[in-house]
């Protein structure tokens, strides 16, 4: 991998990774709905419907439409249920999660704290599963998505931004501003074009496995394009017109439960 990328040190920033098919291969939203209606907490009809939304977001992408959808359900999900019961799934969740971690993005993550850079995940996925992955990869922190809780249940309503498209914009702009970190000193990579707006927001963007959109945007930008593979094998294909020095990136903030860490000076 160093043949491909150069990771030096500097002021301070940070590497912002998104979750599903960049930091992991698939989708950890299929993985909490399988475990999720093993216990009850999701009907059968909803499983189906909620996969068939998967397989279609992960063949056509995603409109703002879409998207909107995508929040109501992620929201209507989890109305009247208990924090502690999402939460409770981790034990389940998080060791299927880490076995898909792909061997590139780790490698990638630990060369990103050899050069003193902070690490993030950035997903539209529950908070209460973001974090505790991103504590467990050994990274900084993680962004994802808060619902309000009330006497310990959901109610069913966004407590801050929508962690897609935008929304990872603003969380990631709150962070550098607490964190004093240069976002065009930072690191970004997605390999979807949702997340157009989280590239864009940063100096170093990196289009992972991308899909057809973003590989055409990444290419007349001349931006990084990474292929990771689904088991072991190394980073084998980038743009000609890269420089010799690539960025990697993964970004995020806590929006959930406070996380105290020497790293991270964020506060709500």
């Amino acid at each position: 991998m160093s043949e491909y990328l150069s990771v030096t040190g500097g002021s301070p920033s940070a590497a912002f990774f998104d979750l599903d098919r960049t930091l992991i291969s698939g989708s950890s939203a299929f993985t909490l709905a399988i475990q999720a209606r093993k216990v009850g907490l999701v009907p059968t009809r909803d499983f189906v419907k909620d996969a068939g939304g998967a397989i279609a977001f992960k063949l056509f992408g995603a409109s703002d439409d879409t998207s909107d959808e995508v929040k109501k359900r992620i929201l209507g999900a989890v109305v009247g249920q208990r924090q502690v019961d999402l939460m409770g799934l981790n034990a389940e969740i998080l060791p299927r999660l880490i076995e898909r971690v792909r061997p590139e993005a780790k490698r990638l993550l630990e060369r990103h704290r050899r050069a003193g850079r902070d690490t993030f995940i950035v997903s539209a996925a529950p908070q209460e599963i973001v974090e505790p992955l991103a504590q467990a990869l050994g990274m900084t922190g993680g962004i994802g998505t808060r619902s309000i809780v009330d006497n310990g249940v959901y109610t069913g309503e966004l407590d801050g931004p929508f962690c897609y498209g935008a929304g990872k914009v603003e969380a990631m702009q709150s962070l550098a501003t607490w964190n004093v970190y240069d976002l065009s000193q930072c690191y970004a990579y997605s390999d979807s074009a949702s997340d157009l707006p989280m590239l864009e927001a940063v100096g170093h963007p990196v289009a992972v496995n991308p899909d057809s959109k973003l590989e055409r945007h990444a290419r007349r930008n001349g931006w990084p394009i990474v292929i990771f593979s689904q088991r072991t094998k190394s980073v084998i294909r980038r743009t000609l017109s890269t420089a010799a020095t690539v960025g990697i990136g993964a970004g995020g903030f806590a929006l959930g439960t406070q996380v105290h860490r020497k790293n991270s000076r964020f506060r709500r």
